[in-house]
């Protein structure tokens, strides 16, 4: 039992140390819980080696002494962790006040058995012998945690239920334990105790863990939840009828009047829906030189229906990272949408990308009639939508500025990650 408890309680150490979930207050208890029940062992252990070696009684009496403080320091230790667990503030708590005041009653006891012969006494064959004030001796420890076990009944509906259980499983058993042992000498039967109490405490930070990784997990299904239904509302955004109804009424035109353009404008238009579809999809980030192609073909198809007042400038020498789907199209559309005059002159838009020292930058620039921040509100839940999607999946951002010479600038930014920087 003594190398059970040992080795419980040295990895009980080792264990609270490098698990990541538990937070400071957490840590700092079930090390300074587990290292008790170290130091306890440790003194146990000295003493059976004492055994061996006659004519130590005074030396045997001073650890058996010793033995009993340590390990009664973890009694109102299960105290302060049942308040934290319980959100109670500790210094005022009542069964903390109560437990603290039984503690310090029973360590004043543990310090008169050097001095009174009615609680302990060794005969000449130098064995412990119980006196007749022995069970005295017990009373505040079993004080101490029939509190605390009615304590955790009392704050059950406040606890997890799998705490709850573990608080049980480290008090009852003891408790019964130091019950019996005011009565008769079951030392084996408190180690068995104790060793619960450790793999209880071991329940707790497991549970703990165990807990953190399933919500880790529901985040992130919540996340992925969220990202497609926004690429579902921006689908929804995007395949505008009446832009379908103009494309295939130009490509009918086109039929007659110039049958290879015609053609050119069919291909634009399947690569346009093809890219659609696939970027509905996926979940995680493409090469953004899918999201360009996919650009090309959807202003390839309005530049032949605009003609000459359509002008597109490119100038994308950095293309090595990669960009939630719909992120770059979704912007140009809108831009064309609701940024070209049809009563002015040629609307110029231009595509550019730039690499900065910590992320790769997409800037799309018009010189249309600029962006209102009060008045189209589908323009607002198209961006929007991209930027929640760039800070969901790549921790981006989008800004909107005006342009110098009129217009509207919209610069996006993917920060520097391995997912990223790579095609």
């Amino acid at each position: 039992m003594l190398g059970a408890a040992t080795l419980l309680s040295a990895m009980g150490i080792w264990f609270t140390t490098v698990v990541p979930g538990l937070d400071r207050w957490s840590r700092r208890f079930f090390v300074r819980f587990f290292s008790v029940l170290l130091v306890s062992c440790a003194v146990c252990l000295a003493e059976m080696i004492l055994w061996y070696f006659p004519g130590k009684t005074n030396e045997i009496q001073f650890l058996q002494a010793l033995e009993c403080l340590p390990l009664s320091i973890p009694l109102p230790m299960l105290t302060v962790y049942l308040l934290h667990c319980s959100g109670e503030k500790i210094r005022s708590s009542k069964l903390f006040q109560n437990v603290l005041i039984l503690w310090v009653i029973y360590f004043c006891l543990l310090i008169s058995a050097f001095f009174i012969d009615g609680f302990t006494y060794d005969k000449a064959d130098g064995q412990f012998h119980r006196g007749p004030l022995y069970p005295l001796f017990l009373l505040p420890l079993v004080a101490i945690m029939t509190l605390n076990a009615a304590g955790t009944i009392q704050r059950r509906k406040q606890l997890p239920h799998r705490i709850y259980m573990s608080f049980i499983i480290a008090m009852v058993p003891m408790t019964v334990s130091l019950i019996i042992q005011m009565f008769a000498d079951v030392f084996p039967l408190i180690d068995i105790s104790l060793v619960l109490s450790g793999l209880s405490m071991y329940g707790i930070i497991l549970s703990d863990q165990i807990e953190q990784d399933l919500s880790h997990q529901r985040e992130i299904a919540l996340h992925q939840q969220k990202i497609a239904g926004q690429r579902a509302s921006i689908m929804v955004l995007q395949m505008r009828p009446h832009f379908i109804y103009n494309t295939m009424t130009s490509i009918y035109c086109l039929c007659d009047q110039d049958p290879k353009l015609a053609r050119q404008v069919i291909m634009d238009f399947t690569t346009y829906l093809r890219k659609n579809f696939t970027a509905i999809a996926s979940a995680e980030p493409i090469p953004f030189t899918m999201e360009l192609e996919h650009t090309r073909a959807y202003l390839a198809v309005e530049q032949a229906q605009y003609e000459d007042s359509l002008i597109v400038e490119y100038d994308t020498p950095h293309t090595m990272f990669r960009v939630p789907p719909l992120t770059l199209q979704p912007i140009v559309e809108n831009a064309v949408k609701h940024g070209r005059d049809p009563y002015a002159g040629p609307f110029h838009i231009s595509i550019r990308t730039q690499k900065t020292e910590s992320a790769s930058e997409i800037i799309v620039a018009d010189d249309g009639r600029g962006f209102d921040t009060a008045d189209n509100s589908e323009v607002h839940i198209a961006l929007d939508n991209i930027q929640q999607r760039l800070e969901l999946m790549c921790g981006g951002s989008l800004t909107i500025t005006p342009n110098e010479g009129g217009g509207t600038v919209v610069t996006v930014t993917i920060p520097d990650s391995p997912v990223n920087t790579s095609e």
